[in-house]
């Protein structure tokens, strides 16, 4: 079987004409570019030809939902659950949703889990390939653009049934702290949209998601409350959507929360914190099971 520069050893790179020259002629800063030319079966949702499934083919996949991202006075918040679903089984109970991807931003995935985490382990990459060949950050509106097209590559692989949106966040540090907290979504051709309205879901119980962030929500609330009104809104889909799953006590699995800030950068909070505001949430709708 052939293998390419990339998957092989270096020292059968060095021995191949096309191999050591890759990685050492000037091109591009980024790391996606350079995959889409040298290797571009190794991205994520490009499909070997004569494998593509047809659309009637029945391929069950893990699904990831839900999303929830917020603004607050000092930043953005992003947090997702931790059941991916494959039919009406769960696939699995606590996969990782939400992502770091760099100092200041972080990916939320919903769709086709094991292509939606490809793209997302390929974007940190590649945010990190672009600053140090530039010995500078990438801007936030570059690394929204940049995950964009990285969404519409995927355009084939979701003609397929296997599309993956993304809900991406970050702290610009070139904007006034008021307005530095960005929230930014994705339909499946990769078309990028800003989201003004100071919060947002995607995932199949995103519709339940947002009706509580509705209620509940105010971007000039301080961190602490966004972190309970976005696990609130986890809650409530939880309760009216069979594929986004409920806080699990007894397992200690809750839901992944990461804080960015100007100060601290993104944050990944630990279970100890998020799992005493979720306890506190259930004590609650004991009492008040309407919330």
């Amino acid at each position: 079987m052939e293998r390419h520069a990339l998957t092989m050893p270096f020292s059968e790179s060095r021995r191949s004409p096309a191999g050591l020259d890759a990685y050492l002629a000037p091109g591009p800063s980024s790391f996606t570019d350079f995959v889409t030319a040298h290797a571009p079966h190794l991205l994520p949702g490009r499909i070997p030809e004569g494998l593509a499934p047809r659309a009637d083919a029945g391929l069950d996949v893990p699904h990831g939902t839900t999303i929830v991202a917020l603004v607050f006075n000092e930043g953005v918040v992003i947090a997702g659950d931790r059941r991916a679903t494959q039919g009406n089984v769960i696939a699995q109970r606590d996969i990782e949703k939400v992502f770091i991807t760099d100092s200041y931003s972080a990916v939320g995935i919903a769709g086709s889990a094991g292509i939606a985490i490809q793209m997302v382990r390929l974007f940190t990459v590649d945010l990190e390939h672009y600053e140090k060949t530039e010995g500078v950050p990438l801007s936030l509106d570059g690394k929204s653009n940049k995950l964009a097209g990285m969404v519409a590559q995927n355009l084939g692989a979701a003609m397929q049934g296997f599309v993956v949106v993304p809900l991406f966040v970050g702290y610009d540090t070139d904007a006034e702290p008021s307005k530095a907290g960005r929230i930014v979504t994705y339909d499946a051709t990769g078309g990028r949209y800003d989201e003004w309205g100071g919060y947002h879901s995607v995932g199949s119980g995103s519709v339940f998601a947002k009706s509580s962030l509705k209620k509940l929500h105010r971007t000039d609330a301080d961190l602490p409350t966004t972190i309970r009104n976005a696990l609130e809104a986890l809650y409530d889909a939880a309760d009216d959507d069979s594929a986004t799953g409920g806080p699990d006590l007894t397992r200690r699995i809750y839901p992944v929360v990461v804080s960015i800030t100007g100060v601290e950068g993104a944050v990944r909070h630990p279970d100890e914190e998020i799992g005493a505001v979720v306890r506190d949430i259930v004590a609650a709708r004991t009492e008040n099971p309407v919330g």
